[in-house]
Order: C-alpha cells, then structure tokens, then sequence
C-alpha cells in the first residue's frame, strides 16, 4: 500500500523517526527492518527504567511520563492493553497520520515492544476513519501477519476525538465523547482492561529508544529533553510540513526550512495552545521549557505562523467558534460558556470596547468547570491572542478592524450547513406544566402565568439534544421542534 500522495516531511539536524523517508513514501516492513531493525525484547522494569533514563513523554501534548503510566497499569498484574491514539482531531495536526502514512512499523514496532514488556495480548491502534494513516496502519498489521493480536480501529475525526476518556469510549464501540467523570485508562481502558494509552509519535520515540539505546538517543537535543521532536508546521509557512527536530532547536532555524518567519505571531501547541508574540518567537528553542518561557506550551507540536497579509483576531475568532461548535455538550462551560467566549470576540472584532473586559471575564469563568479540558484549552488560546497582539485588539478598537482581510490561513473544516431547529408550541395542548424549562432552563423560561417562552433564535447545535429531551418529555404532548 503505498499512496499516491503522501504527507511533506523535512528535517533539521539528524533523522530518528523520519529516517528513509527521502527516499521512500512508505517504508514497509522489510524497509524498515533494514533502516531501524527490530527492537529487543525488554522486561516491564527494563522499559520502564530505559523511558526514565532520558525522561520520556507523551507527545500527544500534555508531555505526562510515560515510564509512570507503564508502571500504573502493570500494578494491576492483570490482563492488559495497549492503545495508540493516532486520532488526531485537531485540524492543524499531521504529525502523527505522516507516521502512520509513510513509517507505520515504527510506532507498531513501540506498541509491541510496550505490549511485550506488559504481557498484553490487545493492541489497538486508533486512527481517524477514512484517512490514510487508517489504511496504511491496516496495510502495515497485514504484512506482519499479526491481526489477530493488533487492530486498526476508525475513529470519527473530531476535535476531540484524541481526548482520552473520548478515545476509549470510541474504540469501545461507544459515541466518542468524553465520559464527563475522570477515569484512567490505566485502570480501565479497551475492553474494561488496564490500559496503556499513549500518543503514535510516543511510541515510534520508545522504538528509536529500545534500538539505539539511551546514550545514543540523547546525543541530540537537550540534557533536560534529549532526542528529537516532531513539529507540524502549517499557517502562513510557503513550505507547509513535518519537521524532526533535536530539542534545543531554534524556532526560526525550524521556519525557515518551511520558507515563514515569525510574522504577527506564531501559534505553539495547536487549538489548545498559545500564541507568541514575534519578539519572543525570534529567540525561543523547541522543548517543553523554551516553549513555556516564550509564553507558549510545547503541546503536540503544532507550529502556525501568521503573516501581516491576514487578521490576527479574526482568524483566532474562526477557530473560537469553530471550537465552540466541537463541544460535546455535555456541561455548561462547553454548551454555554465556549459561544459565548466565541459571541464577545466577534463583538472585539467589531470594535465593542466593552467587549474586551467582557471576554476576559468569560473566558476566566469557564476554566476549570468542565468535564474535560476543552474550555480550558480553548479560553487559554482565545486569552493568548490578546497578549500576543495587542497592537491589532486596538485597531480593531479604534476602528472597528485592521483594514486586513480574514484569508483563512488557520485551518478549520468546512461544515456542513445545519438545518435551523426552533422550539414551538401548541397552545391548544399546553396547560403549563411548567417541566420544558425546568428541563431546558437555556431554551425556556416561563411567563408571570406559568406558560413557555422560548429563546430568540434557533436552537444552537450543541443545546439539540437538550430540546429533543423537553419535547419527548412533555406531559401534554405540546411542545415541537419545527
């Protein structure tokens, strides 16, 4: 299986995760065994010791040690599986589909090891349904001849679909949503089982790891952060790609091999990242730490320079409601707070002075309320625009816009046009009960004699399933979504 088009890869500094692919699209099993071998075979206390010899973590993005969530799921001493979150909702990311794409026995070849090591028999390798990383991830389990051990799972690709609780739910055969209460995986993950869950680029570092050993591994990169990282960088750059780099590495010296600059700012870490101001993009190294003393947060590696041809604050406000239609719902920070957020920085946009105050505040009262780290993820990205472009927020101030045209440069989805639904009711039939806005107190209020009296507008999407339930539970049959 090897696609016709494949995704851009470059590189500063040496190869690791991306060696061959110069001269190869895909490396199938017998390439890669001539380029990287096979990992040795390494006990649960042999991994786990090798993963903390040179501090590996996750590079999913929020960076957690992978040798403790080794360990946390072996404490079980019970059957066991290994799950790689290669669903990669979020738009701007290819980190990850390039890994499954062109090099997928190097992150099969991670799993296994991990699996080895854990004595698990269940390795699932979640992608995102219909992608080329899909399809190459099962071409790859075919020529090892080892699906009955290994299966390639498809993922609806959502934003939040790497989520791990949503992962989970989703590889279970359930919607793939977060279970909106904090469970491990490493208690109860695939099929109920201790789970070992980590990010595809994770284990391709735990292959190059166990092959080269740790000496070797950190001969690149920094003492604190040895070895080499992956970093997608999209945006305004000419020359959009995959890009290895040592940790240490200029961010500049890793614009320029995709022909960009720092331009009006760069995000880091992707939707739930950060943006940084220029000044500080100029000067800053690629690890975890340089990243976080810029202002930003490292996170999956996401890297979106932006240009002067394009609105800064109206690009962050396409991705602000872009995330705030990827909600699932499920709580009020998310169903309620994130179009709000979304609803002031429009208005900023348009030039509201009191907006500005207004969305600090609403962007602050929905971190730390939900039941998963969207909003959080999404004030703090929304809050980062108006550090790191100060000079715009005041254009837009003062004039109402920056005179420059919103051209897209952040990559969103296209959505489909949704059918407008509205609340109505049948007064023939309604006798005030008054249960619709005891049970959709956002759609639905109650007049001084008791009767419905419905939110202007259509329903939003995310408050659907909150109408649909007043409707079916209406003890005189009158309420309609229409």
């Amino acid at each position: 299986m090897i696609p016709y088009r494949v995704p851009q890869v470059r590189r500063v500094g040496p190869a690791r995760l991306t060696a061959g692919l110069d001269t190869s699209r895909r490396m199938d099993l017998s390439a890669h065994r001539a380029m990287h071998g096979t990992a040795p075979k390494l006990g649960m206390q042999e991994l786990a010791e090798l993963a903390d010899a040179v501090d590996l973590r996750g590079r999913g993005g929020a960076a957690f040690p992978f040798a403790r969530k080794l360990r946390a799921v072996a404490v079980h001493r019970s059957e066991s599986a290994v799950l790689v979150n290669a669903a990669e909702g979020e738009p701007a990311s290819g980190k990850d589909t390039m890994l499954l794409t062109r090099t997928p026995h190097l992150v099969i070849e991670g799993a296994l090891l991990a699996a080895g090591a854990l004595g698990a028999r269940r390795v699932v390798i979640a992608a995102a349904e219909g992608g080329m990383g899909h399809a190459s991830a099962v071409a790859a389990v075919e020529e090892r001849g080892a699906g009955d051990r290994i299966r390639v799972a498809a993922i609806p690709e959502r934003f939040i679909s790497g989520e791990g609780g949503a992962l989970v739910r989703a590889v279970n055969g359930r919607s793939g949503a977060p279970p909106g209460r904090k469970v491990r995986a490493s208690d109860s993950g695939v099929d109920g089982l201790p789970t070992l869950l980590s990010n595809a680029e994770t284990f391709a570092q735990l292959a190059v790891l166990a092959t080269l050993g740790p000496e070797h591994y950190a001969d690149v990169g920094t003492a604190r952060e040895p070895g080499t990282v992956l970093l997608t960088v999209g945006g305004s750059a000419a020359d959009p790609a995959v890009v290895e780099v040592p940790t240490g590495t200029p961010l500049p010296a890793v614009l320029d091999v995709c022909r960009a600059s720092p331009g009006e700012g760069v995000l880091v870490g992707g939707y739930h990242g950060a943006w940084i101001h220029p000044g500080a993009a100029a000067v800053a190294p690629v690890s975890r730490q340089g990243i976080e003393e810029a202002g930003g947060r490292l996170g999956a590696g996401i890297v979106l320079p932006l240009d002067g041809e394009t609105c800064p604050l109206g690009e962050t406000l396409r991705v602000a409601r872009y995330l705030a239609a990827q909600s699932s719902g499920q709580c009020g920070p998310c169903r309620l707070g994130l179009p709000d957020v979304a609803r002031t920085l429009a208005d900023l946009a348009e030039g509201s002075a009191a907006a500005l105050d207004d969305l600090r505040r609403r962007a602050a009262a929905v971190r730390g309320r939900g039941a998963c780290s969207h909003p959080d993820g999404t004030s703090g990205f929304v809050l980062s625009a108006l550090a790191a472009f100060p000079d715009d927020v005041q254009e837009h101030l003062l004039h109402g816009g920056c005179g420059r045209p919103v051209l897209g440069v952040l990559p969103v989805p296209e959505r489909e046009p949704e059918p407008e639904i509205r609340l109505t009711v049948d007064w023939t039939r309604c006798q005030g009960h008054g249960l619709c806005a005891k049970l959709a107190p956002d759609l639905v209020h109650l007049d001084e004699h008791g009767y419905p009296v419905f939110a202007r507008g259509a329903v939003p999407p995310q408050l659907h399933r909150l109408a649909r339930r007043a409707v079916e539970m209406c003890p005189a049959l009158a309420l309609r979504m229409a």
